[in-house]
């Protein structure tokens, strides 16, 4: 991933086209109208080996002739000439270029596919940045620059458009040009041959001109690249998306269009969900939603699905409308308390509604809208108030929606945000845009508002998972590998794609997940002989490497009882088993005790290979019609307990779970740590490609597995990393080391971890001031939970933090933390070290800074650099006896650098 080069894309200052055409209605003649009459105010030069001039200015007749090189290239030319034009402007120092032209593998076209690599070859020479090919270009309304064959200049504005298709680009322009919606930047990502939404959502992510990300995406090529910096950019403003290609039919046609499959939509789900993302399903949509994000509070909360809204009308009808779109929005209308009720009659008429809707009747002035108001923003059981109006002849719409104006200055909403739908026309034009000068949400219907609700609240959960601080860790159950590897590898070695049944259970067990004891027999006596060592009702299953289904074909038997009724069962299992599958090698029988477990819930845990994300994690509605029954939800692994019970709340089991009638609530966090149980095996073992546990048996007792199914493979590449095909780089535990301190003891170090986050701020408040103010430049009090999960949610892709601690089970409390923050070009690390005040000048902190200076060799990072206190004298001593240099850099403070790339070089040489 980088952004290097991108500032001559959208800061450039001078542009070359080549391919603009004095021939009218052409491609190339839209092109040059856009860009010499958009506004641009440095040099643009025609390259055309015929014409002396296009649009009245003068033109060149090649690359070389240029009379200065340019920033960016805009290239429509021929596909055989693009890449000859890519080396030719790279030699000259251009550092960007927009590749309009198709035909370059779209379909599958190995021509085209051939022509393709020749531009990217053409272009890494020289770092020369490529948007496209394929693509319909790039707009910066900002500063006047359209690089594109739109029918329609964008406005200028704060929102950053990127999308795959170019069609969306003018669709999106001609519905918001008319609506006064402007845009930071416009991109056209085309067949994203070299910049793709990674980098373009690096870039926009700290781009001070945009204040929302809004994409329009069709497949994601590069996964970890993509999540990373979708990360960081939902961090920093609100990220919108809309994915095209959501059903069979509409994937199969993206595949086609852009040259890249499309994943299951249900899928991207989890993917936009894990990255903070707000996902929405059309252009209008889209828009509502960054105007919604804009104008409404964010503030995080718990991700416990609530969606509570209050609403208040004077009509009855339009509170009908209104909660019915809530409910089918998954929303729940808010429970007024008694005090809030009591403050209503209070201040309303005898004929209000008397709870929620808030009906205040149809002839309500605007000194009720406000009374009602203001009671309602206080209101705990309420997350959001919805205020709508529809006109009458006795009520005026202006003087209503000035009293919500009033009652919001007079009791601000902070984390209680308010919507307002003032129905209607003409009646209603002033009381909108009353709102939109005060920053009130407003919509023209009930519905609408109530998805700008949904919006927020969707939103604010992606936001909270996002940006979790979870509690310390539960009692840990360290998994068994070695035990679990002697699984594996046999059947690795025999060429087997599947696990026995029992093999799988050993795996489970091995990594905490609690099993039904299973013995394994190989003939129909052994499994009568088994079933009465056991005693009371068997469950009798077939044992095959070649079947996995085994109920489908009568391989299963439950509820059996004696040797007799076993040993018959076997055999006729045997004999059915032999008729419908004749091929299947048949290995005997597994043998297990019935789990008598009435009252618990059947779930399913899963674990699917995604062709794009790698492994899935899945939770649903187990048992035999776990297909039918369709209730399940996906997460990217790996998961923490906090991820798994917000991915087991999608679902509808979930309510069961929480219990209902007499039927008391089962173990959810049993299984939310069998979820995290299961990320963590297929982080370990990068040859599990499938699992399902079917069923899970949850009730308040806890939970056992009945059954399981692992598929293997041998790994791909086997010199690449464990936990490279994941799509989240999980928790680094290589990096855990134990290190001797100098004056014997030891210390052990890892790499910090969401779990983290108490003990960092115990051992903060325990600080001396003037180390907080050395690290921090400035005096903090406290850390807040904001702040607790930047230093804590790590992407361990991009950035480390290594903390120091007595020894490896010494809880939370740590001796230090030393971090390091790289650039998305993984050229350039910023650290900061901070050690505990009462263990000082023991070597702690040069111990973790010499952890981390290995650690960003090994990654490959250039140069590690960071800022200091001038008055710091002991961290720029310590600095300087590892090779920093140092330069006063104003401000009292002094700029720190040490070229890891040299040192490397040097040590080459020495060696």
């Amino acid at each position: 991933m980088t952004i290097r080069n991108l500032d001559a894309l959208f800061e450039p200052k001078s542009v070359a086209v080549v391919g603009a055409s004095r021939r009218p209605g052409s491609l190339g003649s839209v092109l040059a109208r856009n860009l010499f009459n958009g506004g641009f105010q440095g040099p643009i030069m025609p390259v055309h080996p015929r014409h002396e001039a296009i649009e009245g200015v003068l033109a060149y007749p090649s690359v070389e002739a240029l009379p200065q090189t340019p920033d960016l290239a805009v290239i429509a030319t021929p596909p055989d000439s693009v890449a000859e034009l890519v080396a030719a402007f790279g030699k000259r120092g251009t550092r960007a270029a927009v590749v309009i032209t198709a035909g370059f593998g779209e379909g599958g076209d190995g021509q085209g596919a051939g022509r393709r690599q020749a531009i990217l070859d053409a272009a890494k020479p020289n770092l020369l940045r490529v948007v496209g090919p394929n693509c319909l270009g790039m707009m910066v309304p900002g500063i006047g620059l359209d690089a594109s064959f739109s029918h329609v200049a964008p406005l200028p504005g704060n929102l950053a458009f990127v999308t795959q298709s170019g069609a969306m680009v003018t669709a999106m322009l001609d519905w918001a040009t008319p609506r006064g919606i402007g845009f930071s930047k416009v991109v056209s990502l085309g067949d994203k041959a070299d910049v793709d939404f990674g980098d373009l959502l690096d870039y926009l992510a700290m781009d001070v001109q945009t204040r929302a990300i809004l994409l329009y995406i069709e497949s994601v090529a590069h996964a970890r690249k993509f999540l990373s910096a979708a990360r960081i950019a939902a961090r920093n403003k609100p990220v919108i998306v809309v994915k095209g290609g959501r059903h069979a039919e509409g994937a199969k046609a993206v595949a086609s269009h852009t040259g890249a499959l499309a994943g299951a939509d249900a899928v991207y789900n989890a993917v936009f969900s894990r990255a903070g993302m707000l996902r929405v399903y059309s252009l209008e949509e889209l828009f509502d939603a960054a105007e919604t994000l804009s104008r409404l509070s964010v503030a995080r909360r718990h991700p416990d699905g609530r969606a509570r809204l209050a609403i208040l009308t004077n009509g009855g009808g339009l509170g009908i409308l209104a909660t019915d779109a809530l409910i089918d929005h998954g929303g729940k209308l808010a429970e007024l308390s008694a005090s809030t009720k009591a403050a209503l009659d209070a201040c309303l008429p005898v004929t209000w509604s008397g709870g929620n809707p808030v009906d205040i009747i149809g002839d309500a002035p605007g000194v009720r809208y406000r009374a009602a108001l203001e009671v309602l923003l206080q209101e705990r059981e309420a997350d959001a108030t919805l205020v709508m109006h529809c006109p009458t002849a006795v009520a005026s719409a202006t003087e209503a929606a000035k009293a919500v104006v009033e009652a919001l200055g007079a009791t601000p909403a902070k984390d209680r945000p308010v919507l307002a739908a003032w129905v209607g026309d003409q009646a209603v034009e002033d009381a909108r845009r009353l709102f939109a000068r005060h920053g009130i949400a407003s919509y023209e219907t009930p519905e609408q508002a109530v998805q700008g609700f949904m919006h927020l609240e969707n939103y604010r959960r992606n936001q909270a998972l996002l940006m979790r601080v979870p509690h310390p860790e539960r009692d840990v159950v360290e998994p068994d590998r070695a035990a679990a590897r002697a699984v594996l590898e046999p059947a690795l070695a025999d060429g087997r794609e599947w696990l026995s049944e029992a093999e799988a259970k050993t795996l489970m067990q091995a990594y905490g997940i609690p099993v039904v004891a299973t013995q394994v027999v190989a003939s129909p006596a052994e499994a009568g002989a088994a079933a009465a060592a056991l005693g009371g009702p068997v469950a009798l299953k077939i044992l095959s490497r070649d079947l996995t289904h085994k109920s489908d074909l009568g391989g299963v038997a439950l509820d059996l009882e004696g040797k007799a009724a076993v040993t018959a069962a076997a055999e006729a299992m045997l004999q059915r088993i032999a008729a419908a599958a004749p091929h299947a090698k048949l290995e005997g029988f597994t043998v297990q005790a019935m789990c008598r477990r009435p009252r618990a819930e059947e779930l399913i845990l899963g674990v699917v290979d995604d062709p794009q994300f790698g492994p899935v994690m899945l939770f649903g509605h187990g048992g035999t019609a776990v297909e039918v029954i369709a209730d399940k939800a996906l997460a990217l692994p790996p998961l923490d307990p906090m991820l798994a019970e917000a991915m087991m709340a999608e679902t509808n089991v979930y309510r069961l779970l929480q219990g209902y009638r007499d039927r008391p609530p089962a173990a959810i966090k049993e299984v939310a740590d069998c979820l995290v149980r299961l990320s963590q095996i297929v982080s370990d073992m990068p040859e599990i490609t499938e699992v399902d546990v079917n069923p899970l048996l949850a009730d308040a007792e806890g939970v056992i597995a009945l059954d399981a199914r692992v598929r293997i493979a041998a790994r791909r590449d086997p010199l690449a990393a464990p936990t490279a095909r994941l799509a989240i780089r999980p928790y680094p535990r290589e990096l855990e080391q134990t290190v001797a301190m100098p004056d014997g003891s030891e210390i052990f170090i890892r790499p910090l971890r969401p779990t983290d986050a108490a003990g960092l701020r115990h051992a903060f408040r325990q600080l001396d001031p003037e180390d907080v103010r050395m690290r921090f430049f400035a005096t903090i009090k406290d850390l807040s939970d904001d702040m607790l999960a930047r230093l804590t949610q790590l992407d361990y892709d991009r950035e480390m933090a290594l903390a120091a601690f007595t020894s490896q089970d010494s809880g939370h409390q740590g001796l230090g933390v030393v971090r390091l923050a790289a650039d998305p070009d993984n050229r350039r690390a910023e650290f900061a070290v901070l050690v505990r005040s009462d263990i000082k000048r023991q070597g702690v902190g040069s111990i973790l800074m010499e952890a981390i200076l290995d650690y960003a060799r090994e990654r490959g990072i250039g140069e590690i650099c960071g800022s200091v206190l001038a008055e710091n004298a002991a961290m720029l001593a310590l600095c300087r006896k590892l090779g920093f240099a140092a330069t006063p850099a104003g401000e009292g403070t002094v700029a720190v650098r040490l070229n890891l790339a040299e040192q490397t070089a040097e040590g080459l040489k020495t060696a």
